[in-house]
């Protein structure tokens, strides 16, 4: 068996992959409650291209490499979880390259796949769909970062139409799995009001605002378009999750050492007391999302079970 890491995954750096692995946050993994494990975890593998990493009971962890990008937990009796809900708006798979996001496309159009939509945000090129269990799903390819445009401290961003045809004809060939060099890019989070949102992940987690949009903000690292986004577009007013829901239990995201430090600093400045298990700092969100912090270079440790 391979031996799980949560690194990002080796090989062909995305457009935009200097700014992502010099960020002092970076995506590692998603992890999420499910009540069909098998199901969920051959669409995963059959459609968006994952590799199972590791097994064992009740949990399939799923990725590219030794690397995990998504962790399932089993629990048949699981609620199942509303739109309406606070939680994960998408997990979103970020590709190598335009030609690699052209070819998954022609693959998901092969496999009779319902999307629920495409779009050109300028920065990236991005299209969408659900899980069987109605989990959000993302992939996309990065524009070259230096052709971003930027309006004082922002990056514009908006939603144009993507041209299908288009992008399948810059597929360099067939698609055959996740490539070395995909990961996870971003994670949009469903929550119940925007400005508790950006208190804790701007003011706590210290992301910065990149992009305002109504009833949304896009957070981000190191100079990146996002790596987080909240909105309520769907959720606002929605409480903290139930325990017993399916859906988005935790994101882990990887912390340079200062960053780390400093989440640490105001949690002690604001009287909290966060879980710290294996050297993670482990904080919950108002909506009961967990946010796993871990050093970069020390995921993956040996005998990491979660």
């Amino acid at each position: 068996m391979v031996t799980p890491t949560r690194a990002s995954a080796e090989g062909a750096a995305p457009a935009s992959a200097s700014l992502l692995d010099t960020a002092p946050y970076r995506i590692g993994s998603v992890t999420l409650v499910v009540r069909d494990l098998d199901g969920l975890a051959s669409f995963y593998r059959d459609v968006i291209g994952l590799a199972t990493v590791s097994r064992e009971a009740g949990v399939v962890r799923l990725g590219v490499g030794s690397t995990v990008l998504l962790e399932l937990r089993h629990d048949a009796a699981a609620h199942p979880w509303s739109p309406r809900e606070a939680g994960l708006h998408h997990t979103a798979f970020l590709l190598p390259s335009r030609a690699h996001l052209g070819a998954w496309l022609a693959h998901a159009a092969e496999l009779g796949i319902r999307l629920s939509g495409a779009s050109d945000h300028f920065v990236s090129e991005a299209v969408y769909l659900d899980d069987p269990e109605g989990n959000g799903i993302e992939v996309y390819a990065d524009r070259p970062s230096s052709v971003w445009t930027r309006d004082d401290n922002s990056i514009v961003m908006q939603r144009d139409r993507l041209d299908p045809a288009a992008l399948m004809r810059a597929a360099s060939g067939r698609w055959t799995g996740m490539p070395p060099g995909g990961r996870v890019g971003h994670v949009h989070l469903q929550v119940g009001e925007i400005e508790p949102a950006d208190r804790f992940y701007g003011g706590l987690l210290g992301f910065d605002v990149m992009i305002r949009l109504p009833g949304a903000t896009f957070l981000g690292a190191g100079g990146y378009h996002h790596q987080l986004a909240t909105n309520v577009w769907h959720s606002r007013g929605a409480r903290a999750r139930p325990a017993e829901m399916a859906g988005l239990v935790e994101v882990e995201l990887l912390a340079d050492a200062p960053t780390l430090a400093a989440v640490r600093e105001r949690c002690r400045e604001d009287g909290l007391t966060p879980d710290a298990t294996d050297g993670a700092l482990v904080l919950q969100d108002p909506w009961g999302t967990r946010l796993r912090l871990v050093a970069q270079g020390s995921e993956g440790r040996p005998g990491d079970t979660r």
